[in-house]
C-alpha cells in the first residue's frame, strides 16, 4: 500500500446482519507534522482520524476521551480501546495504521476487531 497523504476521505466500514456499512469523514494525517498534532486542542470530532504510519498513540493533553482502533497493513481491525485523556497506549506489534474517533462512536459504526475497513480519499 502506498504511503497516506494528508488530506480528506471517507471511511468505509462494511454492514452486518444487523446493520447497514457506515460512511464516516475521515481525515487523513500522513505526514509526520499532522500525526503529531493528531487531535490535540480540538473538543469535538466530526468522524475520524486515521494516523498512518503508527502503531501506537498517546492522549497527553488531549481535552476528550477517544476511540482507538489499530488497523494491520490490510486494514483490518487489531484491536479496539477507549482511552481518556493523559495516557499512553502500548505499541500494537502488527499494526500499521490507527483511527482515532470521539469516544463511543466506533461501537456504533461497527468498527470491532477483525473487521476490514476501506480507505475512500477525496477525490477517487
Amino acid at each position: 500500500m502506498a504511503r497516506w497523504h494528508d488530506g480528506r476521505g471517507e471511511l468505509v466500514i462494511p454492514g452486518d446482519d444487523d446493520r447497514s456499512a457506515a460512511r464516516v469523514p475521515l481525515e487523513i494525517a500522513g505526514s509526520y507534522r499532522a500525526r503529531t498534532k493528531g487531535l490535540l486542542g480540538r473538543d469535538a470530532l466530526d468522524g475520524a482520524l486515521l494516523l498512518s504510519p503508527a502503531n501506537s498513540i498517546h492522549t497527553f493533553r488531549m481535552r476528550m476521551s477517544i476511540d482507538v482502533a489499530y488497523l494491520d497493513r490490510r486494514l483490518r481491525v487489531i484491536a479496539v480501546r477507549t482511552m481518556p485523556p493523559g495516557r499512553l497506549g502500548l505499541p500494537r506489534i502488527r499494526a500499521r495504521h490507527v483511527i482515532e474517533a470521539e469516544a463511543g462512536t466506533m461501537a456504533g459504526w461497527g468498527l470491532r476487531a477483525g473487521v476490514r475497513v476501506e480507505v475512500v480519499r477525496e477525490g477517487e
